[in-house]
């Protein structure tokens, strides 16, 4: 009789750890859960009122959570928006910044890139983010500093080292571009700008804009 006492006594311990572990893991998904709508809600309320604007009341209404929940989460507003940037943004940097491979033009590399960009981001709610930022930035330079720090500066040395990569290939003739990757990123950024300001004046053809713009910098693509 003690022998079974004991087994079914280390059962019942092996059971309660087991429901333990589910409502610790049932516990996590609902927080993250909460966290992906709160993240969400603050992206709507950003691009509809902008940064200065936005109240924790209203992203926390539109989450369907307690204000006080946030704060579990985000310790201000300023935190949250970093919060987008890293889920929005920094996924395209990081392949910004991947090695490029030994084999393929650097040209071919950054027309991939920069036909995704305007897929994923100028394309997108994503350039509300970046769009918010020129817009804000000067009055919120915290914000400006993290943007700048975390997905401007990685962009840059990413484009840096392709320019030097193509110079020593021998597909740019120009040493001058590696001071100033900015060229090389440029139409993305028209892109992102002309589209919210004068698309409805002028629709523009940022892929056509693109291809003429690595024209001037590789030189015109020989026909195939």
């Amino acid at each position: 009789m003690p022998e079974r006492t004991s087994k079914s006594s280390g059962g019942g311990t092996r059971a309660s750890k087991a429901r333990a572990g589910g409502t610790a893991a049932s516990r996590a998904d609902r927080a993250a859960e909460r966290r992906a709508a709160i993240v969400q809600a603050a992206m709507d309320e950003f691009i509809a009122r902008g940064f200065a604007a936005t109240r924790l009341d209203d992203i926390a209404r539109r989450a369907g959570v307690a204000k006080g929940t946030i704060y579990l989460h985000f310790k201000d507003k300023e935190s949250m928006f970093e919060e987008l940037i890293r889920t929005a943004i920094l996924p395209f940097v990081s392949r910004l910044a991947a090695p490029p491979p030994p084999s393929g033009s650097v040209r071919d590399m950054v027309e991939v890139l920069a036909k995704m960009f305007l897929q994923e981001v100028a394309g997108t709610r994503r350039a509300d983010l970046v769009r918010l930022i020129i817009a804000e930035g000067p009055r919120f330079p915290a914000i400006a500093d993290f943007y700048y720090r975390e997905v401007v500066s990685r962009g840059l040395a990413a484009m840096r080292g392709l320019i030097q990569l193509a110079i020593a290939r021998g597909e740019i003739r120009e040493p001058k571009l590696v001071q100033f990757p900015q060229l090389m990123i440029a139409p993305m950024m028209v892109a992102v700008i002309w589209k919210s300001l004068f698309e409805h004046h002028a629709p523009l053809d940022a892929e056509a804009m693109l291809h003429t713009h690595l024209d001037l910098i590789f030189g015109a693509r020989r026909p195939t």
